[in-house]
């Protein structure tokens, strides 16, 4: 929308509200219209005409924008509805937007029009209008047909022979029929806009995929460019202007290498120019197209029309044949040893290029002067029988003579002829898996179609049709051609690439009627458009890509001209063309492109093939005659095909596409497009956890599924950002994460709270790379919020099993014992469900993942056995960089009973067969005396308990005496609803007048001096004492030997069973892990974790 500029949309009301046609209230006659007003029917007809205009794809129609959130509302019917309506709109607008739908190509047409409109707001859209013939069935005839046909097919017909051929074409036309299946499906089930195959590949299996596929694609279509500016060269230089060649070659041997040169000038020069052109105005290739499909069709036609003339009148291209090997004509002008001069017989150029001297006694070649001179004719016409000759294959080595057989020679002693002498020779090794790479470019193309899917009027049809006719037609056009040049032209003319035998014709020009040049002609100019198309092309498809923002440093190819022309992806597209210039060779370049379409189609076969085995709702195409087992086949059809080809070009591809699908995983933005591949995520996610279901994993499998419980700020920020740190450590992202937290309140008030708390959580797990799942509840407490995670986290099989918490280091200033209580209650739930405990103590002091030890220590202190987990969590640790170079050391304690000795020896075999690399150490732990200070500690954290409770009831009962005057007001004056709801006889006084007064009296006592004096003359409870004893001493011992341990790790001590206890067992743990730095107390969930077996 331009700047500052809004619409304000009216309803009219009807009649039916009492007012005229031309009708507004009173009311409604002071607003001023002092904005653009816009009708309703207009706005909702062409959105985009008022809007921003670009596509939401999370929207189901293209072109739909959120209507202004002060839009009013037609009539009253809805007002039950009007406050969803902001934003899900009313049927009708809907229904109205799809049936004025429009879909601008986003390529050529709309950049014409963006140079020729001079006005500030769009032209008129118009609908489409092409049909399935002009729209798509010209356009994939002309990108299939084109220079493999004129310039190599009769060359692969030669070599492979016409059943060899035959299988050759019928592959490839099969490969890209089953293509065209599934890509008819995925075409017609919805709108495909720019972009073409590269839309329908990254929409339907992903970001990931689709980027890697895109790019694959966009390198292909590159190289083809190449190939075709290759193709257009080798016609100027070789058939049309042979003279204009820039190096010449003194030696025939080196007349390959010199042609390589003179292609790589030329070439260079020719991509500079086109590439100008489309920079200029892609207007001028779009209006040259309907050029270059005559020139493709004129060509054909004349083929067919010279196979028709050669029954009755076969043309006269004679070739010169030595013994049965060719000769190339160009050298000699007459096909003969010796001629007749008036009565005088002299020797002819032949003669001189094999002998020595002119004269007849001269020493000439072994093989020329054992052999004779023949003429035989190079197109014998379709009535003779050299069909029979050309069915089988001949394949040769580089550097073979070309014989025929059937000739009579007589061999020569040497080994290899002289390359000097006017022999053709076959330029490279022919073989069938070769021949299939170089012509698979011949039968790319049919994405055409569904890439100027804007300007169809019917799509969804003419796409299927159009495509799958092309297809059909072309292959009869290259299966026909097979036999047809088979039965009509001579073997080795068919096997003579550059027509050398024949004074350098185009061999498919020789059968051509009425003319050789209406070929040559044709597919110069056949090949020159074709290459401009694809530098046309391939830079929207760039640009397409960089407008997705999969792979970041791409973003800088989405940018062009002010008309949206891609100047950028304009320049790296013929800076990769330019690479294909540099081999050179036509032959060499077509198995790379090959490669590239081969991985496209395949991909597109299997993103038919997902979603046809996936069910998904949206998978409704409009084209049903596709089926899974047809995509299957196309997909592994095109994997065949590159291996095929090339074995090692397929490798580079594969990895290409490999990398740059793990970048755009690990780098790239975020997409949620509903493809399939999370569609088959989902699906192998579901099966996996019915999977787990069956019953709980093994030892052997068992590792900690963690839920990490953190405490959030008033803001929502995370207190200790380094528990997420020691869960990367634990878990290297194997497993199950849960990170959880708990808002008080309702979820009503603090929706958005939670919003905010999960995004910063996830924000700090991208931080410490914690890779796992966020879930924030709101509870009305804390206790029950807790208590819900503990219980009801993960799903199905894939539930946590241990619980990370920090030990809450301010329990004894929290404000009352909630904060203790809430504590200890977890301990005693997670106890419940047989889960692990974990509890870490100076949490913030713990290292972050860019920390490293360089040494150190971890010590576990192992006093009793609760399945292992003590054991196997520092092992999990060391195998994280920042504990890597800790050495692990095991403490255990011994009684006044036990043999410590074998205690020690024990302990080294189990830790043995554990394959567990510790230093072992038994501590020795007399039975003392209780000491004066274990008492006076005790002493004091049992007044301290008795005063809190003693503020706690003074606390209780002021509140209930609050409830008493409350639940007293509310019975003498009820109100309206109360008295419709509740009677006064079922109010419930849970505390009598009597209950008080006796509460309030024992409170007093309390609060006495009599009640003070009490608790400074109470004495402790054994039972405590001993607790403390017990922690005071194996803290003493802990700390003696672990006090500069990098981790000390020791057996979590359970609650009390009597819960009145409950502050106390604070205290223990308080006192049992003084004056250590890290603490992790570790608490099992009473299943072994850790085995000796394998």
């Amino acid at each position: 929308m331009s700047q500052s500029q809004r619409f304000l949309v009216t309803a009219v009301p009807s009649r039916r509200d009492g007012l005229g046609s031309n009708g507004m209230q009173n009311g409604d006659s002071s607003v001023q219209e002092t904005e653009s007003t816009v009708p309703i029917l207009e706005y909702l007809r062409e959105p985009n005409k008022y809007g921003d205009g670009i596509p939401k794809e999370s929207s189901p129609f293209i072109n739909s924008t959120d209507i202004d959130k002060g839009t009013m509302y037609e009539g009253k019917n809805l007002a039950l509805f009007e406050e969803e309506m902001d934003r899900n709109p009313m049927v009708s607008s809907l229904l109205n937007r799809l049936a004025n739908y429009t879909n601008l190509t986003q390529g050529v047409r709309e950049h014409e029009e963006a140079e020729n409109n001079e006005e500030p707001r769009r032209k008129e859209i118009k609908a489409p209008q092409m049909g399935t013939f002009i729209g798509v069935y010209l356009p994939c005839l002309q990108n299939i047909l084109g220079v493999i046909l004129f310039l190599r097919l009769t060359w692969i017909v030669g070599a492979a022979g016409i059943f060899g051929s035959f299988w050759i074409v019928f592959i490839c036309c099969a490969c890209t029929l089953l293509t065209a299946i599934s890509m008819s499906a995925i075409a017609t089930n919805g709108v495909v806009p720019a972009g073409g195959s590269y839309y329908m590949i990254s929409r339907s299996l992903g970001p990931e995929f689709g980027g890697a596929v895109g790019l694959c694609f966009y390198l292909g279509t590159t190289f083809a460019g190449a190939m075709y500016i290759l193709g257009t060269i080798e016609i100027l230089l070789t058939y049309i202007v042979p003279s204009a060649a820039i190096f010449k070659a003194d030696d025939p041997s080196q007349e390959t290498q010199t042609m390589l040169n003179n292609m790589r000038v030329y070439g260079t020069c020719t991509i500079t120019l086109m590439a100008t052109v489309v920079f200029v105005g892609v207007k001028y290739v779009n209006k040259l197209a309907l050029v270059f499909l005559a020139c493709v069709i004129l060509s054909i036609l004349a083929i067919y029309a010279g196979v028709i003339k050669t029954a009755f009148s076969p043309p006269d291209f004679p070739l010169c044949m030595l013994g049965n090997r060719t000769l190339a004509s160009k050298a000699f002008d007459l096909c003969a040893k010796v001629s007749t001069v008036g009565n005088q017989t002299v020797t002819t150029q032949l003669w001189r290029l094999f002998c020595d001297s002119p004269y007849l006694n001269a020493t000439c070649d072994e093989y020329f002067n054992l052999n004779n001179v023949t003429i035989i004719q190079g197109i014998p016409g379709i009535a003779s029988r050299v069909i029979s000759e050309n069915i089988w294959s001949t394949y040769g080595s580089q550097g073979e003579l070309l014989e025929k057989r059937g000739l009579p020679s007589v061999p020569a002693s040497e080994s290899a002829a002289n390359t000097r002498l006017p022999y053709v020779f076959s330029d490279i090794a022919t073989y069938f898996t070769m021949l299939v790479g170089i012509y698979f470019p011949s039968v790319t193309g049919i994405m055409a179609g569904s890439n100027r899917s804007g300007d169809l009027k019917d799509a969804q049809k003419s796409i299927p049709t159009g495509t799958l006719l092309a297809i059909i037609t072309t292959s009869f056009i290259y299966l026909s051609s097979i036999i047809l040049f088979g039965a009509c032209i001579e073997g080795v003319l068919l096997r003579d690439k550059f027509g050398d035998s024949v004074d350098g014709n185009l061999v498919i020009g020789t059968l051509a009627w009425p003319s050789p040049w209406v070929i040559v002609i044709g597919s110069f100019f056949s090949t020159c458009g074709a290459g401009l198309q694809s530098l046309t092309g391939a830079p929207r498809l760039m640009q397409a890509i960089a407008r997705d923002g999969i792979i970041p440093f791409l973003r800088v190819f989405g940018h062009g001209k002010a008309n949206g022309e891609p100047t950028w992806a304009l320049l790296l597209t013929a800076g990769i063309c330019e690479i294909g210039i540099l081999i050179a060779s036509l032959d060499s370049v077509a198995p790379i492109l090959s490669m590239f379409f081969l991985m496209c189609y395949m991909f597109v076969n299997l993103a038919c093939a997902l979603q046809t085995l996936l069910k998904t709702p949206n998978w409704r195409p409009r084209f049903t005659y596709y089926h899974w087992t047809l995509s299957f086949l196309g997909m592994s059809l095109c994997l065949a095909l590159m291996f095929i080809c090339s074995w090692y070009y397929a490798l580079v591809a594969m990895v290409i596409a490999g990398c740059i699908y793990k970048y755009i995983e690990y780098r790239g933005a975020e997409k949620e497009w509903g493809d399939g591949i999370r569609g088959l995520s989902l699906n192998a996610a579901r099966y996996a956890l019915l999977r787990l279901e069956d019953g709980p994993p093994h030892t052997k499998n068992w590792r900690p599924q963690l839920l990490i419980l953190l405490n959030l700020d008033s803001e929502q920020n995370v207190k200790h950002p380094r528990l997420l740190s020691l869960t990367t450590q634990l878990k290297a992202g194997k497993g199950l994460t849960i990170v959880g937290s708990v808002l008080e309140g309702t979820f009503l008030d603090r929706h958005a709270d939670v919003q905010n708390a999960e995004q910063n959580i996830k924000t700090l797990m991208g931080l410490e790379k914690t890779k796992g799942f966020c879930h924030v509840v709101v509870s009305s407490n804390r206790r029950d919020g807790v208590s819900h995670l503990i219980q009801s986290s993960g799903l199905g099989g894939m539930k946590h099993n241990t619980v990370l918490v920090a030990w809450p280091e301010l329990w004894r200033q929290t404000d009352g014992p909630t904060g203790w209580k809430n504590f200890v209650d977890m301990v005693c739930e997670t106890t419940a469900a047989h889960q692990a405990l974990l509890v870490t103590k100076n949490i913030d002091s713990f290292p972050t993942n860019q920390e490293r030890f360089a040494g150190g220590t971890i010590d576990i202190w192992w006093i009793v056995h609760d399945g292992g987990l003590l054991m196997l969590l520092p092992f999990l640790l060391s195998q994280h960089k920042v504990w890597k170079k800790c050495k692990m050391r095991i403490f255990t304690v011994a009684q006044i009973d036990d043999n410590s000795i074998q205690m020690k020896k024990d302990l080294q075999l189990f830790l043995y067969q554990l394959r567990l690399d510790a230093e072992v150490e038994v501590v020795e732990m007399l039975d003392n005396d209780i000491s004066a200070f274990t008492y006076e500690r005790t002493l004091v954290m049992e007044q301290r308990s008795q005063m809190l409770k003693q503020m706690q009831l003074s606390k209780n009962e002021r509140e209930r005496e609050a409830q008493l005057i409350h639940d007293r007001n509310a019975a003498a004056h009820p109100s309206g609803t109360d008295r419709l709801s509740v009677s006064p006889e079922g109010v419930h006084m849970t505390w009598t007048k009597e209950k008080i007064t006796a509460e309030k009296n024992k409170n007093k006592e309390s609060l006495s001096p009599e009640g003070v004096r009490d608790i400074f003359n109470m004495k402790p409870n054994q039972s405590n004492v001993r607790r403390m004893h017990t922690a005071v001493k194996l803290n003493e011992v802990i700390v003696n030997r672990s006090q500069d341990a990098r981790l000390v790790l020791l057996n979590m001590p359970g609650p009390p069973k009597n819960r009145q206890g409950d502050e106390n067992y604070m205290e223990f743990l308080e006192v049992l892990t003084e004056g250590l730095n890290r603490v992790l107390m570790v608490r099992g969930g009473g299943s072994e974790v850790i085995t000796i077996y394998s």
